[in-house]
């Protein structure tokens, strides 16, 4: 059994799955960090299971969006949960939500609700402002 806490699983998986710009270096994060089955609810409306599905995800995120970052404001752990207050950013280099890539840095808020177990990542459901990221990739789009 591992005794990662869960504080230190939420600031090691933005660091080395969200915040890594290598997919080679990724995967050994996202197999170490998340369980076999994880359950991944985005904000971008889309439900992944498992690692391979869940890499898959992350892989299209960082295609749309250079220099993407995930940087913890707050984080609040209780037992095996965690819940984090989230600023997301990026360059639109690529076809994301609809929108055509503007060359334009983006940027929102959000909030995640982690479910650990066993010193893993079980579950994840995150929660983003979409009203003010469509608004900016609207505006990149004029």
């Amino acid at each position: 059994m591992n005794d990662t806490t869960p504080r230190e699983l939420v600031s090691q998986f933005y660091r080395d799955i969200w915040n890594q710009h290598e997919r080679a270096a990724r995967m050994p994060a996202i197999e170490r960090l998340v369980e076999d089955d994880f359950v991944f609810r985005g904000s971008l409306g889309t439900e992944r299971r498992g690692r391979e599905e869940f890499a898959h995800y992350v892989d299209q995120v960082h295609a749309a969006l250079g220099d993407y970052r995930c940087d913890i404001l707050d984080l609040v752990c209780e037992g095996p949960r965690a819940f984090a207050r989230m600023h997301f950013s990026g360059v639109h280099r690529g076809e994301f939500l609809g929108f055509a890539p503007s060359g334009r840095r983006v940027e929102w808020h959000g909030a995640a609700l982690f479910d650990c177990h066993a010193g893993r990542i079980a579950e994840l459901w995150v929660l983003g402002d979409l009203d003010a990221l469509r608004a900016q990739l609207a505006k990149g789009a004029r």
